[in-house]
């Protein structure tokens, strides 16, 4: 009753336009990334406030709405489970966890991955085997692949950067722009607090990098340093 109470609340804060919009935004053509997706065309601020109404919700309704094919009952179940992770004892964020990993075909667009991963897979594998990112790092699912260098983030914000440093150079060859942006993304916020660490990495690789993903990585450098990177210079 509690899912279809919220699906019905969702349905309510629709917008056909902002549907439309989204729909575009986020590749929902045939062949593109995003193909197949439902919008509704509601806001993320209206979806985080539902999830902070609905956050006590059991696990099972947040796997139904996870499961669902409109995009944005699966994001309200990912922010829940973000905030039930952040206030779980190590038992129940074992069990946030293993849902996560199970319903991953479900987390299948980039503001999905980025809204969650980076908030339950990298603080629970925080003190334990790093093994699972590894495993997601070569995944053929683009998504997954995403969710292991994204989930390295919160590794990134307690200053250790050797796990997104290995993905990074797993992923440096990867095909598809969504993950040379995220790789780059990561490299950027390696660089934020460790230029050093960011740059020992690049020496070596930049010129081999997918173009985006380099200019992701030096998006913060000075322009003189930027613009040797980009024609090989250094």
């Amino acid at each position: 009753m509690i899912v279809k109470e919220i699906q019905e609340r969702l349905h309510q804060l629709g917008h056909k336009q902002q549907a439309e919009k989204s729909a575009r935004y986020f590749k929902t053509g045939p062949g593109e990334y995003g193909e197949g997706d439902i919008f509704l065309g509601i806001r993320v601020p209206e979806i985080r406030k539902l999830a902070k109404e609905y956050r006590h919700i059991p696990l099972s309704a947040i796997e139904m709405l996870l499961g669902s094919p409109i995009h944005e009952e699966r994001l309200l179940a990912l922010l829940i489970l973000v905030l039930l992770f952040s206030k779980s004892d190590a038992a129940a964020q074992k069990k946030i966890y293993a849902l996560y990993l199970r319903n991953t075909p479900c987390i299948n667009n980039w503001d999905l991955v980025d809204a969650s991963a980076q908030h339950i897979v990298g603080p629970f594998l925080s003190d334990k085997s790093k093994k699972p990112l590894y495993l997601l790092a070569i995944s053929p699912v683009i998504w997954e692949r995403r969710i292991a260098i994204m989930a390295t983030f919160h590794f990134i914000r307690q200053k250790e950067f050797s796990e997104t440093l290995k993905i990074a150079g797993i992923l440096i060859a990867d095909k598809e722009d969504l993950i040379h942006k995220a790789v780059g993304w990561m490299l950027r916020e390696v660089g934020k607090r460790d230029l050093p660490a960011e740059e020992e990495f690049l020496k070596s690789r930049y010129k081999k990098m997918p173009r985006t993903m380099l200019r992701y990585a030096i998006e913060k450098f000075p322009a003189a340093k930027r613009q040797r990177y980009l024609k090989g210079e250094i």
